[in-house]
């Protein structure tokens, strides 16, 4: 597997993200918070992390819910997947929503989210008057059934 150099600063306490498993494709990243913050049913909050990273040009970092907690929980992200851009330098924060009924208590160091590092193709858009005509053609949302 190529590996990426992506610089980090972390706060004070904040460990770095890690892969937990040799096949993993995100690293898991921790709640950078002083005490726990309780996410009643539908709330969106934005937990910091504690890190800044510098992307390299030509990558985005994507920020995914952890399946755990979205499986025994309904805690996942708002903006799933979120974007870390190559020129942001600012602290990454995770704006986790709580989708279930009960309440969720986020702890200090909880891992959070998932960082997926990814390639990124920029389009270029060439104007015509016709596009190929496809077997799907303009079925879309539901066009298949069940």
């Amino acid at each position: 597997m190529k590996k990426v150099e992506v610089k980090i600063i972390t706060e004070e306490g904040v460990a770095l993200p890690k892969y937990m498993t040799d096949g993993a494709a995100g690293m898991d990243v921790c709640a950078h918070i002083e005490k726990p913050v309780t996410l009643k049913s539908l709330e969106r909050q934005l937990i910091p992390t504690g890190i800044v990273m510098e992307i390299p040009f030509g990558y985005e970092v994507q920020v995914r819910p952890r399946s755990g907690l979205a499986m025994k929980h309904g805690i996942t992200l708002v903006n799933s997947p979120g974007t870390i851009d190559s020129d942001y330098r600012g602290e990454v924060g995770i704006i986790l929503i709580n989708l279930s009924s009960d309440e969720y208590t986020i702890n200090p160091m909880e891992r959070i989210g998932q960082l997926v590092l990814q390639k990124v193709y920029k389009m270029e858009f060439v104007e015509t008057d016709k596009v190929e005509k496809s077997k799907r053609s303009t079925g879309g949302f539901g066009h298949t059934g069940k």
